[in-house]
């Protein structure tokens, strides 16, 4: 889902970067007024580590192109959607510039798309669902989120003039929504063995 340089329009991504400073800007301040900010930063600095790491691995699919786990629904349930925002933000920066995932014009979008999205659509659906079923809660914000963080990238994508409409749905959605669904069930199997073993690494 990386976007890389080129493939944006510069004018556009100027203003893919000013809505990314802007909200990190925001939740920096959130940061600043926390009580826990000396653990936090120790929790944010693993976590972006271990996203970088896991989210950059290629794994084979019965689809024929490698897929990559975003990690990010996760991170919401462990760490808060504040807090993965900010490794959001430092591992997709990490990976434009180390491993050449995404690129540096892009990062706004890529960041708005993966990070933002992401982060609030699992934060919101999860808390919309909680009351009925934890479990079905963790797997429809996961995958939810994973499809709606798709059509934010062909919203991108068309805006830019790069791809047609029936291109990027007949070839992301089909290829995210195998994503959304298994990433959707590792998500629910690994809260569940977290809330076995260590409970109060949970955020939820």
């Amino acid at each position: 889902m990386h976007l890389p340089d080129g493939i944006i329009p510069l004018n556009q991504a100027i203003i893919y970067w000013i809505i990314t400073i802007i909200i990190i800007s925001i939740v920096f301040y959130k940061f600043s007024k926390s009580e826990q900010k000396e653990k936090s930063l120790v929790e944010i600095a693993i976590y972006a580590v271990f996203t970088s790491v896991v989210s950059s691995l290629s794994i084979p699919s019965p689809l024929g192109l490698p897929i990559h786990f975003f990690t990010i629904p996760l991170l919401v349930f462990l760490i808060g959607p504040y807090n993965a925002c900010f490794v959001s933000f430092i591992s997709l920066l990490s990976q434009a510039l180390l491993l050449g995932m995404g690129g540096i014009t892009s990062f706004g979008a890529n960041f708005l798309i993966i990070g933002v999205i992401i982060i609030v659509s699992t934060y919101t659906i999860y808390n919309l669902f909680k009351d009925i079923n934890s479990q079905y809660a963790i797997f429809i914000s996961t995958m939810t989120s994973i499809l709606l963080a798709t059509i934010g990238q062909i919203i991108v994508l068309l805006l830019s003039q790069t791809m047609t409409l029936m291109a990027l749905l007949s070839t992301l959605i089909p290829f995210y929504l195998f994503i959304s669904v298994v990433e959707g069930i590792l998500t629910v199997m690994i809260i569940n063995a977290i809330r076995k073993i260590k409970p109060d690494l949970l955020n939820i």
